[in-house]
């Protein structure tokens, strides 16, 4: 029998439960290491929180450095996914805000992981592939760059966006940990739409702002920003304004 679009056949239902149970394993794993520290949590313990066998946690990750490498893989799958629709879209100002939100979305999203990557630096050294993450990322970050400010970017334009990008990972990530517990009751409201906690909500709006004046203006099909201050022709700052009569 057809599937009607939007429905889930029997691959697409397996598929969808395979994909709950490797996230959940990912939660899962991450709260552990949290609590005990990678070094000292096991897989059968793992295993243990979940509920399920040993076997069933190694059909999707077979040890400590695959999870591991699933996190960061995930993460660069998401910034990838970004790259791929921004490259879809017109290089409009809307367009330049949308990647902008869209990416610290993403590093909302993974802040736990990312939280996790940084604290066990030490630990995490020797395992393929955690040793070049900045490396992974490096082409992804002049991408993004190129689609906020332009095919071409002066050096100016590169600067900023790159400047705008970081600002927003380190403002989230550190402002992310002082946001109440979401899953504690009653601890703070939610939006209009009852779709993200209020605190989150806010969080984004300002590292948006933030990250939106350092790059507006840069992109060639975008107005240039207004400079409040300007100068005069002569390089010196304009005088006070004549007194009516």
């Amino acid at each position: 029998m057809d599937t009607a679009p939007g429905e889930r056949g029997p691959d697409r239902e397996g598929a969808g439960r395979r994909g709950d149970t490797r996230a959940r394993i990912q939660q899962v794993a991450l709260e552990l290491f949290a609590e005990q520290g990678y070094e000292r949590t096991s897989l059968r313990e793992i295993a243990e929180r979940l509920g399920v066998t040993k076997a069933a946690l190694y059909y999707h990750f077979k040890s400590k450095e695959d999870l591991v490498r699933s996190f960061t893989e995930d993460y660069f799958a998401r910034v990838d996914s970004l790259i791929a629709w921004a490259s879809d879209q017109a290089p409009t100002t809307a367009t330049r805000k949308d990647i902008l939100d869209r990416y610290i979305g993403i590093v909302m999203d993974s802040y736990e992981v990312i939280r996790f990557l940084e604290h066990n630096q030490a630990s995490l050294r020797d395992i393929e592939g955690g040793k070049h993450r900045f490396e992974q990322m490096r082409p992804r970050l002049t991408t993004l760059v190129r689609l906020i400010a332009g095919p071409e970017p002066e050096l100016r334009a590169r600067v900023r966006t790159t400047a705008a990008i970081l600002a927003a990972s380190v403002s989230t990530m550190f402002f992310m940990r002082d946001l109440p517990d979401p899953d504690a009751p009653g601890c703070f409201g939610e939006d209009a739409d009852g779709t993200q906690p209020a605190g989150r909500a806010a969080l984004r709006e300002i590292v948006l702002e933030l990250a939106d004046d350092l790059t507006r203006g840069l992109h060639p099909a975008e107005p240039a920003r207004q400079n409040l201050s300007s100068h005069r022709s002569d390089g010196h700052l304009p005088g006070p304004a004549p007194r009516r009569k």
